[in-house]
């Protein structure tokens, strides 16, 4: 029966395992990805165009109370998705290189003020406060959830682990 060789300064027969926190523990610890770097690549345009797309034909609706549809109307939720996908766009970027407190907190604001934004504009009458407190209402627990992503998917000085 043939002994695998001993570890320097270790016992025969058995070898020394990989040092914790070693190169290839993030690698051994990382979940299988099931697509190629070229999906992701797509995925990371495609992503923010459907969004921009559904978030300007959701403010063009609310927009025109169920009345019928206008050129200022259709015009409104082209834009209102262009601007949609820049910022989703320019936060992907940017948001990425921070802190996970402030890259937590990008996204947060970013999502309530999405949503009270389209609140703001469903005709019911709702004011400024309304709308704010339910942009307000969505961002304090989004932010709790990516702050724990973020903090469960970095190290102490702030890399990206898998």
């Amino acid at each position: 029966m043939a002994q695998a060789a001993p570890a320097p300064g270790g016992v025969p027969g058995h070898t020394k395992p990989p040092a914790l926190g070693g190169p290839d523990t993030a690698a051994r610890n990382r979940p299988p990805d099931v697509f190629d770097e070229r999906t992701h690549a797509i995925a990371r345009w495609v992503l923010p165009i459907v969004l921009g797309l559904v978030y300007g034909y959701w403010a063009a609706a609310n927009t025109r109370y169920g009345g019928p549809i206008t050129g200022w109307n259709v015009l409104f939720g082209v834009v209102t998705g262009i601007v949609f996908f820049a910022l989703f766009r320019a936060l992907e970027f940017f948001a990425a290189r921070c802190r996970r407190e402030v890259h937590a907190l990008l996204w947060a604001a970013f999502t309530g003020i999405a949503v009270g934004f389209l609140y703001s504009l469903s005709g019911r009458g709702h004011g400024v406060w309304e709308s704010a407190v339910l942009a307000l209402a969505v961002a304090v627990p989004t932010f709790v959830v990516l702050f724990y992503r973020y903090y469960t998917h970095e190290d102490a000085a702030g890399n990206r682990i898998r």
